[in-house]
């Protein structure tokens, strides 16, 4: 599969809200699956936008993402959290524009296990009750495991 078919498939599926369990289940999805690690800092529009939908396709496809959301990018896990203004790929019109956190909600909503960085909170006005349900605080021990782990990729964006 080529990665514009790819993107385009993500797209479509993050703009009409189809889950990626759903996707999986139309490709024969019984696999077994890997796992991967995405560290987002990036206070980037476009930037959380692509490790978005790149984390989204890498679902879709049978990873089971770890998502560590760190300094600005933490903000995308605060529930109330609006993006400025949404982004749009060359397949995407005006009307189906996205935001990182609307793809951040569909991940979590398919498994994918979110967590802010553990410095994040201390260094924000936040607190853990303004979290989205199902992110969590990272722990340093077992982040630092998964960042050694050779059989994990960790992609930082």
């Amino acid at each position: 599969m080529t990665i514009k078919k790819t993107l385009t498939l993500a797209t479509a599926a993050a703009a009409i809200g189809l889950s990626g369990a759903a996707l999986a289940d139309s490709h024969g999805g019984d696999e077994s699956k890997d796992q991967a690690l995405v560290i987002l800092t990036s206070d980037s529009l476009q930037t959380q936008g692509m490790a978005m939908i790149l984390t989204r396709n890498m679902q879709m496809q049978g990873t089971d993402p770890n998502i560590l959301l760190c300094d600005q990018a933490g903000d995308l896990a605060v529930e109330g959290y609006a993006s400025d203004a949404p982004f749009k790929t060359p397949e995407m019109s005006e009307v189906d524009q996205m935001t990182p956190e609307a793809i951040l909600k569909m991940l979590i909503k398919d498994g994918a296990q979110v967590d802010v960085c553990a410095i994040y909170l201390p260094n924000s006005e936040h607190q853990e009750g303004d979290l989205l349900e199902g992110v969590g605080v990272a722990a340093p021990g077992p982040m630092a495991e998964m960042m050694r782990d050779p059989s994990i990729p960790v992609y930082s964006f």
